[in-house]
């Protein structure tokens, strides 16, 4: 597994080199996890729907992922896993499952009790929503995945339905621990945990 910290990248940089990893997954490649943080931005899935854009002004990018829309800014973690799922067990949902497993558990890391909702991808508190996921998948290698909100402007999100769901709430690592959470330390706990975890949990045949 390789780990690659970009930064700062904007979305259509990031969708291209995920595009690239992608093919090269699939040419037999290592398999590699993208760390990043983008600038604002907001992202609807190829099935959301634009009624879920509450302010007019917003310009959603379309992109091929699941799920509807959502926003991307500084002080959230992206993770895009580009993973050969085809040796993983062919299988989206478990595969999403883990996705769900692996923020939980980090969540837990810095003290931060998580839970899932049934029907509902994603990770929640008694606050809020804490993470985002959303994947896509190409001849079985997967793009894209998951968002953890950990000192973002969590004000942005009220411009939109989140993930397609009105009236929802969302927090953030900050706001749970009730302070600012380095984003390199967040990183740290992901390259710590995820390889052991998608093992575990999809192990490679």
């Amino acid at each position: 597994m390789v780990y690659t910290d970009l930064g700062m990248i904007g979305y259509a940089e990031a969708l291209t080199l995920q595009e690239r990893l992608a093919s090269a997954v699939l040419a037999g490649h290592e398999e590699t996890l993208l760390l990043l943080e983008h600038p604002a931005v907001y992202t609807i899935g190829s099935g959301g729907s634009l009624a879920n854009l509450l302010d007019p002004e917003i310009q959603a990018l379309r992109v091929n992922r699941g799920g509807d829309v959502t926003y991307h800014g500084p002080g959230q973690l992206v993770g895009y896993p580009i993973l050969d799922l085809s040796r993983r067990g062919r299988d989206l949902h478990r595969y999403l499952r883990f996705l769900e497993a692996f923020l939980l558990r980090l969540a837990a890391e810095v003290e931060v009790a998580g839970f899932a909702v049934p029907g509902r991808t994603g990770v929640w508190t008694g606050r809020g929503k804490l993470a985002s996921i959303g994947v896509g998948v190409r001849r079985w290698v997967s793009m894209h995945g998951f968002s953890l909100n950990v000192s973002p402007d969590t004000s942005a999100f009220a411009r939109i339905n989140p993930c397609g769901m009105p009236g929802c709430r969302i927090t953030s690592l900050a706001l749970e621990t009730g302070g600012e959470l380095a984003m390199e330390d967040v990183k740290e706990l992901v390259r710590a945990s995820f390889h052991h975890m998608l093992e575990q949990h999809l192990p490679l045949a």
